[in-house]
């Protein structure tokens, strides 16, 4: 259940890419328990925000803070430790191509937990039942699994530390609509049954709907608007307009309205 208590803040940041700037003085809260979606119109740097935060590109300015630790400025145990407990599922899954699904499920439990091997895969087949696969599934490499399965497989190692928040970039991006929809499904349920904090980029009107409890708009390097989907209807921008009411809005709108 989504609370009043941010559980990642971001605070003035900026990222570049040489002299691009990508983020400029940038601010977003994320509260416990929710859904929060990101979107933005190409070159937003939505996948850019989500990879500042987990650590996989450093910002020229500002602060970020998950679950209580000051993640730019921490030291390396204490940044460990808060990185176990989150976990991040990027766009197709991202598996490593030379081990089975359970050995990519594995692969964070063997770098930063100390249990055995047994245990490490009884945790990883619970993981791969978790999100739906079939327990054959887990001998497969991630050649031998469709898009949908490979999505699948990608959410059971963000799994796999059993984390508090979930980063989630694209992740019905390429599936057709009913493997979309079902992941959509299968995201709210693990979101309610486990107590998840979600940050997920995506430009999927169906995905919004289903599974977001805010949005957040990133235009011209900060966050133009945040709020629920009703709000996001009133946004008087261009842009957010043309999103929000748009002919595919219109599709991806489920009975009975918006609000």
């Amino acid at each position: 259940m989504m609370t009043d208590l941010p559980v990642l803040s971001v605070r003035n940041l900026t990222t570049r890419f040489g002299a691009v700037v990508v983020h400029d003085g940038l601010n977003l809260d994320v509260m416990r328990g929710e859904v929060l979606g990101v979107v933005g119109g190409s070159g937003t740097g939505k996948s850019v925000l989500l990879r500042t935060i987990v650590g996989l590109k450093r910002p020229v300015a500002g602060q970020i803070t998950a679950l209580g630790t000051d993640v730019l400025n921490a030291d390396p145990a204490s940044l460990q430790a808060v990185q176990n407990r989150w976990g991040v599922m990027f766009q197709d899954g991202a598996l490593f191509s030379s081990l089975s699904v359970r050995e990519n499920v594995e692969a964070p439990m063997r770098e930063r937990l100390g249990i055995d091997a047994p245990t490490r895969t009884a945790l990883a087949d619970l993981r791969i039942a978790m999100v739906g696969l079939p327990p054959a599934a887990g001998a497969l490499f991630p050649a031998e699994l469709s898009g949908g399965m490979r999505k699948r497989a990608g959410l059971a190692r963000a799994l796999a530390l059993d984390p508090e928040i979930l980063f989630l970039d694209e992740p019905t991006a390429g599936l057709d609509p009913i493997g979309a929809s079902e992941f959509d499904t299968l995201l709210v349920a693990l979101q309610e049954a486990l107590g998840l904090t979600v940050f997920l980029v995506t430009h999927d009107l169906d995905t919004l709907h289903a599974t977001c409890d805010r949005i957040a708009v990133l235009a011209a390097g900060k966050v133009l608007a945040v709020g629920t989907m009703a709000e996001m209807m009133r946004v008087d921008d261009p842009w957010v307009h043309a999103y929000f009411h748009g002919p595919r809005a219109h599709a991806a709108q489920p009975a009975g309205g918006a609000a």
